[in-house]
């Protein structure tokens, strides 16, 4: 996660840390992982650090968004928003999940709740349905804790992260 510790979150908080952590440890080729807000913050991602070795184990070489989560955030609010307009436009209902297979990965975002998506970046070896079984189990698992309050933490750990202060 991007926290270094869960020290004094919540325990839906510390819970949703541990679902994306072992979301990233445990499925192979998911390279990294981002849930963004409805507004397009960022409120969870993977860390590097934290899944080097799982990903090392794999054999995958580190590829993904270049720079930060902020930028794998950014694709995935802005996928979201494109695939959300245009299921209006078609009158198809609520986008469920969106694919996206590139020569050398795959991108997958997922409604989670209130607008709320997950994004994952996988290698260009990943097994789709795995990861997209995986991803719905998350959503399954955080998508009626992810409440206002429940975000509105997550967003202060972040921006308390990035300031160094503390929470």
């Amino acid at each position: 996660m991007t926290a270094t510790g869960t020290v004094g979150l919540s325990s839906e908080a510390r819970n949703l840390h541990w679902l994306l952590s072992n979301l990233v440890e445990e499925v192979p080729g998911i390279l990294s992982v981002a849930v963004v807000s409805s507004d397009g913050l960022l409120l969870l991602s993977s860390d590097d650090s934290r899944n080097t070795a799982a990903r090392e184990a794999r054999g995958t070489k580190r590829t993904g968004p270049r720079g930060s989560a902020a930028d794998l955030a950014t694709v995935v609010s802005g996928i979201g928003s494109l695939t959300v307009g245009a299921s209006k436009l078609m009158d198809f209902g609520p986008v469920k999940h969106t694919m996206v297979a590139m020569d050398e990965g795959s991108l997958f975002v997922m409604s989670i709740s209130d607008g709320s998506l997950l994004g994952v970046h996988g290698s260009a070896d990943c097994d789709m349905s795995v990861v997209a079984y995986h991803m719905a189990l998350f959503v399954g698992r955080a998508g009626h804790v992810l409440t206002p309050e429940l975000r509105s933490e997550l967003r202060q750990s972040l921006e308390s992260e990035s300031t160094g202060s503390p929470r």
